[in-house]
């Protein structure tokens, strides 16, 4: 059984005035947006946990208003995607199933693939199994989940609050992960998927889905996307909040060092680094791109 978020709830969006397009998947309706020329050079933007497509923004004016194409959509479970109510509905695999679905639905090429959060094993993943759809990759904020990683303070008492807190307070969560105070409206926005507890699984499931011991489920997959990334030659670059609690810029270095791409600190910023400093990382994928 899915929760389909009433229309209603996406009106008045701060900034936010982009029409949603939908495919039907899996017996699931999956959201995405797609603005900017048709035919102009793609840019897949991934979202993570617990947000939307809404956390992009920011980025997109710099993209649109160079030119770029802008692909956003919204996982299951989030956004205006519909929301299987139960947690055991939600996996690592699925997810990357129901993405592929829109890949293949859009069939980009040449596509610049940006993740953050949870956004980045899921397009990762999608980057390495679609490689004639995507060219290089932007990695914010993310990790490769593999069950060795080290796990923040800040992460495991994340994780505990969302696995005992039936209504998550969605808004509330993403405000404590920026380091700007958002404002009311923005708060609401993100609350806007989720009016209710049954909304809320695929929120709840994140966190536990992470492996955080080497033979727990999904680490091996971790592993395995940890490899196909060092492997591969397409260009990458990494954006990291210089102040981000949850997966600190330590972490990011270790991926730097791993794939061997450059890093770059996005000053001022937690880590919903696109609310803190959206504007600046657009322009910044739009220098790298040019």
């Amino acid at each position: 059984m899915a929760y389909r978020t009433p229309d209603d709830r996406f009106t008045d969006l701060p900034d936010f005035p982009y029409e949603p397009h939908y495919l039907e998947h899996d017996g699931l309706r999956i959201a995405y947006l797609d603005e900017g020329p048709k035919d102009g050079p793609a840019v897949w933007l991934m979202h993570g946990e617990p947000t939307w497509s809404f956390l992009y923004r920011k980025v997109m004016g710099p993209l649109l208003e160079a030119g770029f194409r802008c692909l956003v959509p919204d996982l299951v479970g989030f956004g205006r995607s519909d929301k299987p109510e139960a947690i055991e509905d939600y996996t690592y695999e699925k997810h990357v199933g129901w993405m592929s679905a829109v890949v293949d639905h859009l069939a980009p090429t040449d596509c610049t693939m940006v993740v953050h959060d949870w956004g980045g094993p899921i397009g990762m993943r999608l980057f390495v199994e679609h490689p004639d759809a995507f060219s290089r990759i932007a990695i914010m904020d993310t990790g490769f989940f593999t069950g060795e990683q080290r796990m923040s303070d800040a992460w495991k008492a994340f994780r505990d609050f969302t696995e005992r807190t039936e209504d998550l307070p969605i808004g509330f969560l993403v405000n404590g992960g920026a380091k700007s105070e958002l404002p009311p409206e923005v708060i609401a926005a993100y609350d806007a998927p989720f009016p209710e507890p049954a909304a809320k699984a695929g929120a709840r499931a994140f966190p536990l889905m992470i492996p955080t011991s080497p033979d727990a489920v999904g680490a091996d997959a971790g592993r395995a996307l940890r490899d196909a990334m060092i492997a591969d030659d397409r260009a990458k670059l990494q954006l990291w909040a210089d102040g981000d609690p949850i997966i600190p810029m330590a972490a990011g270095e270790k991926i730097a060092e791993l794939l061997g791409a450059p890093i770059e600190p996005v000053a001022d910023a937690s880590h919903f680094l696109q609310e803190d400093a959206g504007a600046a990382i657009g322009a910044r994928l739009v220098s790298w791109l040019s």
